[in-house]
């Protein structure tokens, strides 16, 4: 249920609501636009009297959420929420990629493509240090010392770094980590989003491999129902009958999202199709659709890499692709 009050309601008011309506057990989410505010109730409205509460003074209208999410839902919040990694801004109009290589190998690696991501546009190095691999044989990441080759690289750079939480027992691991990426195959995994939703950081929720929209935004309720607003959704392809790709890049999803949240959305292009040809127009696509920022994969020798090379773009592509992601934000001007 969400209550929109009259503008012009000064904050005395709207305080003596709120503790109102926390009086009957329920959460009030206080959005604050330029012109109007929207309170959100979370909780058992079933005991709100709506016509008592359209009634007050200075409410204007009271209506009922029909969706499952509350806090992702955009009734909520009609204002694009912006994300702030340090001096980075996500969303609202603020458009951040986010580079780097699927694992991080050695210091000299890291270090190298952070530099170059940076020097070519990217503003958030990413890089795994716990691997979730389909195969227990593959390269599974470097863990706690891959991490510490992460912080090494943004001591260097001064790049904020991003890289995947997979199991809770590490969460005290991330302390100095500026984003906390949830993978695909842990989109549902409940318990996980429960505990990083009880941390402050910005959260980077990806699409899982079979999950519809509203699921994935249920699990992006799942962090904020526990008080982090700080959630970024990440699109990096759905899994359909096509094998062509490694997965089918589901863009229609940004606009869609866009309509149904106001969270930020982010595009993975190099996961969605799994081959580094199709990556610099997905990236391209991606931006014309209204993504607020790309995740990259950007490997300094791609042919050698450990894991997932053949969509790993080298730097110099990275750069012809940042490039004409500029082109492409500018002309939408």
């Amino acid at each position: 249920m969400i209550a929109v009050l009259k503008p012009g309601t000064t904050p005395e008011q709207t305080d003596h609501l709120v503790q109102w309506l926390k009086n009957m057990n329920l959460d009030v989410h206080i959005s604050q636009g330029r012109e109007v505010t929207i309170l959100g109730l979370i909780g058992d409205t079933s005991r709100v009297d709506m016509d008592l509460l359209g009634s007050l003074e200075i409410v204007e209208s009271v209506k009922r959420v029909s969706e499952p999410f509350k806090q992702v839902n955009r009734k909520f919040h009609p204002q694009d929420s912006v994300i702030e990694v340090g001096d980075v801004k996500i969303g609202g109009g603020h458009f951040a990629i986010i580079a780097g290589p699927c694992s991080v190998e050695t210091e000299d690696q890291i270090i190298e493509v952070a530099q170059s991501v940076k020097a070519s546009g990217a503003s958030i190095l990413r890089g795994g240090a716990f691997k979730p691999r389909t195969s227990p044989y593959a390269f599974q990441g470097l863990g706690e010392d891959g991490l510490k080759l992460l912080l090494k690289a943004k001591q260097a750079t001064g790049l904020p770094i991003c890289t995947e939480l997979m199991n809770l027992v590490h969460l005290d691991l991330f302390a100095d980590v500026d984003i906390i990426q949830i993978g695909a195959r842990n989109m549902q995994n409940f318990d996980l989003l429960k505990e990083v939703g009880k941390t402050k950081k910005p959260i980077l929720l990806k699409r899982g491999l079979a999950n519809t929209l509203e699921e994935w935004l249920m699990s992006a309720e799942y962090i904020m129902s526990e008080g982090n607003q700080n959630v970024i959704l990440c699109e990096r392809g759905i899994r359909t009958y096509e094998t062509f790709t490694r997965n089918t890049l589901d863009l229609a999803a940004v606009p869609s999202l866009h309509a149904l949240t106001h969270l930020p959305v982010l595009v993975d292009p190099s996961h969605a199709t799994g081959k580094a040809w199709l990556v610099p127009p997905m990236a391209v696509a991606a931006t014309a659709a209204g993504a607020d920022g790309l995740m990259i994969e950007v490997h300094n020798d791609p042919a050698h890499a450990l894991c997932d090379g053949a969509q790993s773009l080298s730097p110099e592509k990275f750069a012809e692709v940042s490039r004409k992601v500029q082109r492409i934000r500018e002309a939408l001007k």
